[in-house]
């Protein structure tokens, strides 16, 4: 268990469709779910952001998320059963291509069925930041990247263009 390497753009687990977990009681998937808790937490250190992994980003094609906002959560075979028609536009990121950011567009609510680690089915509700993310980390588990979702190719910038908008909006706001 520990820290794995992140897969990047280009590699072609990150456009697998990935397969369902049928076996919860396997130490593999204990071990996967450590492994994602750890790398996320990893790159969260290192680099400064991160909220969310999904299992081909560390090169397991399977349907499996960890998320970290307010409490670590994993999310075994997700899907969105219901979404609001209300859109919001974001600036989204990615630990597989972690120098760019994509504008895109995302439901503003989502409800998400999956099952726990013991294979307990749940359902949760989720609203703005955390609808967005389990966006992001599902669309990953079924082989599509933020870049696929970008509004239009003049909406995929390196975070650094990003940061600079920010602090000249912020100056012009003085």
């Amino acid at each position: 268990m520990g820290v794995q390497s992140i897969m990047l753009l280009g590699n072609p687990v990150l456009r697998t469709n990935c397969a369902r977990v049928k076996k919860f009681d396997e130490p593999a998937l204990a071990a996967l779910v450590a492994n994602l808790r750890d790398t996320l937490e990893d790159f969260r250190f290192r680099c400064g952001f991160g909220r969310g992994i999904a299992a081909p980003q560390i090169g397991v094609a399977q349907r499996v998320i960890v998320t970290n906002v307010d409490v670590p959560t994993v999310l075994i075979n997700p899907l969105i059963v219901r979404h609001s028609r209300t859109t919001m536009t974001l600036w989204d990121d990615c630990f597989s291509f972690p120098e760019l950011a994509v504008k895109v567009k995302r439901h503003l609510t989502i409800e998400v069925r999956y099952q726990d680690l013991e294979g307990k089915r749940r359902i949760l509700k989720a609203t703005g930041a955390m609808s967005e993310l389990l966006q992001h980390e599902i669309d990953h588990i079924n082989g599509i990247l933020a870049l696929d979702r970008a509004i239009d190719i003049r909406h995929i910038v390196y975070r650094s263009e990003i940061v600079a908008e920010r602090v000249g909006n912020s100056r012009r706001a003085m």
